[in-house]
C-alpha cells in the first residue's frame, strides 16, 4: 500500500523492508565439474613430478581437455597452483589447531613451521610461489598464504606470550623464513639434515632472553 508524505510516495507493507537479493551462484554442471577435477588431479601429478612450471598446456592434454577448458576453471598459474595446494593447506591449518593449547608454545611454532617445509618441498617450485604470494594478497595463491599466515601468528603470539620468542619477531618474516628453508632443502635433495639445521639455527635467533 502506497501513502504520501510531504508529497513524497511511501511504500509501506514488506515490499519496503525486504532485503535485496543475493546473486545466486550457480553450481557447476557435471560435465564441468568431471573437467575440473580431472585437471586438479592431472595438475597435481605433474607439480609432483615435474615441478610447478610444468606446462600448461600439458596438464590441459593429459586431463583430456583443451587449454581454454583450463582457463575457464582457472584464469593463471597460481589459480590452479591454489586450488591443487588447497587441500594440504587445510591439513596444515587443522594441524595448527592442534598445537594451539600445546604445553610448549615454542616447540609447537617449530613443529608447524617443520611440517610447512615438508609440505612446500613436495612440489618443485612451490616455496618460491608462496614467497612471492606472500607479499601480493591478490595472488591466486593468497588463498593459501593469506589463512596459513593467520594460524601461524596464532602459534607465534602464544610463544610470544610465554617468553619463548622475541616480541620483534613477526609472522610474515617468519613465514618468509620457512619458505626460504623449504627452497634451500629443494635446491639440496641430497641433504636429508638440512632442513632440521636451518630451523635449528632460525630457533636460536627467535628464542627470548628467558630461553
Amino acid at each position: 500500500m502506497a501513502t504520501e508524505t510531504a508529497g513524497q510516495p511511501q511504500t509501506t507493507g514488506p515490499a519496503a523492508t525486504a532485503p535485496a537479493r543475493t546473486p545466486e551462484v550457480r553450481p557447476m554442471r557435471a560435465d564441468a565439474r568431471r573437467n575440473y577435477e580431472r585437471l586438479l588431479t592431472e595438475a597435481r601429478t605433474a607439480f609432483t613430478e615435474h615441478g610447478t612450471d610444468t606446462s600448461l598446456e600439458d596438464i590441459a592434454r593429459r586431463a583430456g581437455v583443451g587449454i581454454g577448458t583450463l582457463y575457464r576453471h582457472f584464469p593463471n598459474r597460481t589459480a590452479l597452483m591454489g586450488a591443487v595446494f588447497q587441500g594440504e593447506v587445510d591439513a596444515l591449518l587443522t594441524h595448527a589447531r592442534a598445537l594451539a593449547d600445546a604445553p610448549q608454545p615454542c616447540a609447537a611454532l617449530v613443529e608447524w613451521l617443520r611440517a610447512i617445509i615438508t609440505h612446500a618441498t613436495t612440489y618443485r617450485g612451490l616455496s618460491r610461489a608462496l614467497m612471492t604470494a606472500s607479499a601480493d594478497d591478490s595472488s591466486g595463491m593468497a588463498r593459501c598464504s593469506v589463512p596459513m599466515r593467520e594460524a601461524g601468528g596464532a602459534l607465534l603470539t602464544r610463544a610470544q606470550q610465554a617468553g619463548a620468542v622475541r616480541p620483534d619477531v613477526s609472522i610474515s618474516d617468519l613465514m618468509q623464513l620457512t619458505n626460504g628453508i623449504a627452497l634451500a632443502v629443494e635446491e639440496s635433495p641430497d641433504d636429508p639434515k638440512l632442513a632440521d639445521r636451518l630451523l635449528t639455527l632460525t630457533l636460536r635467533g627467535l628464542k627470548g632472553d628467558n630461553h
